[in-house]
């Protein structure tokens, strides 16, 4: 079976984004987003704590977010969320009904770590 995918990138492409690993250290409620999100604080190690803004509220509370390690997007420049900066993109699987399962490392990882 063939599957045609519409945006083919380059290995240039791909080197060009820096995925990381990094833990949640701190989530609070984001009453002013459009839709349900979390606002977390991320720890990536020697890249420092980034913030980011998430819709995950489906499958996850503060207190399943808080201490889990997450794997994000840590090179896209800052982008304004209503009064909020995201400054990267937490990654995750969308499910059949638009709820997003996030990809996290198999075992603990240190923070900061590069995904290749």
């Amino acid at each position: 079976m063939y599957f045609y995918f519409m945006n083919t990138i380059t290995w240039p492409d791909f080197e060009k984004i820096d995925i990381r690993a990094g833990t949640i250290i701190d989530v609070q409620e984001f009453p002013e987003a459009r839709k349900p999100a979390w606002k977390l604080t991320i720890d990536f190690g020697e890249l420092g704590i980034k913030k980011s803004s998430a819709q995950i509220t489906d499958l996850y509370t503060k207190e399943t977010l808080l201490n889990r390690q997450v794997v994000a997007v840590v090179n896209f420049p800052p982008k304004q969320i209503g009064p909020f900066i995201s400054e990267c993109l937490v990654l995750g699987v969308y499910g059949d009904n638009k709820e997003v399962t996030l990809l996290r490392p198999e075992r603990a990882v240190k923070n900061g770590a590069k995904i290749g």
